[in-house]
């Protein structure tokens, strides 16, 4: 992020703080774009950048779960884009955790986040073809392409987006998923970012297959996944091993 608009966000999460009467502690390292620290011991502020417009609808998703599957929205402050949000403890995230049981936990969240929903969220299909349109240069573009075209996207339930290993908290016996950029699509749209996580992980057709196998056995639907995974590899620019290994799958 630019130092100014770290600067204008810091600047809007300490008036946030104040108003709301929380104590901010410094902000944690791995936020990259928003402003995400401490607000006193049990909750967390954050404030997104205007331009980060995946995250427009995180506090009406937030509402929505209601605390089920998600971190529990506290407040919100629309005019500021800052949130205050109940704090996961320990908050250590899947990445730590054997490679099967992750899967089943990242699994059994998803279900609990995959639910109907509708206005004011966005139908992932008016923004796909545009996000492939920005990776026209990507060597999986073309078949992305073509499996786009094949697939009908759903558009009534409410998906994550930003669906994997370190956005899964572990809240005390309990999991939650955060950082959500939630939009209307179907659960297979979730998988992908599941596939290719966590860091510094490089994707095995094996591992690969296990955790497809999860999902499908959840519920999900494998060409979906498979399809799904090749889509969004290419607008969110895979690298060359990864194309690869997504070439592989359908």
């Amino acid at each position: 992020m630019e130092e100014a608009a770290s600067d204008r966000i810091s600047t809007l999460a300490r008036e946030a703080a104040a108003e709301w009467g929380v104590e901010l502690g410094p902000p944690f390292a791995l936020a990259r774009f928003s402003f995400v620290a401490p607000a006193g011991d049990y909750a967390v502020l954050k404030v997104t950048p205007p331009e980060d417009d995946e995250s427009d609808e995180e506090a009406d998703a937030l509402a929505l779960w209601g605390g089920d599957g998600a971190a529990s929205l506290l407040r919100r402050d629309r005019a500021r884009r800052a949130l205050l949000l109940a704090r996961a403890r320990p908050g250590t995230d899947l990445a730590r955790l054997p490679e099967d049981e992750a899967t089943a936990i990242a699994v059994a969240v998803g279900l609990r986040l995959w639910r109907p929903a509708g206005e004011p969220f966005r139908w992932i299909g008016d923004h796909v073809p545009r996000w492939l349109d920005d990776a026209a240069g990507h060597e999986l573009t073309p078949l992305a392409r073509e499996l786009y075209a094949s697939l009908e996207p759903g558009r009534s339930t409410l998906v994550h987006g930003d669906f994997h290993h370190h956005n899964i908290l572990d809240a005390g016996g309990r999991y939650i998923a955060i950082d959500p950029k939630p939009m209307l699509g179907e659960p297979e749209f979730d998988v992908p970012s599941f596939l290719w996580n966590p860091l510094p992980y490089r994707m095995t057709l094996d591992v690969t297959e296990r955790r497809l196998a999860a999902f499908a056995a959840a519920g999900l639907d494998q060409e979906r996944m498979r399809a799904w995974s090749v889509i969004r590899g290419a607008y969110l620019g895979a690298d060359e091993s990864e194309s690869k290994m997504l070439r592989a799958l359908v």
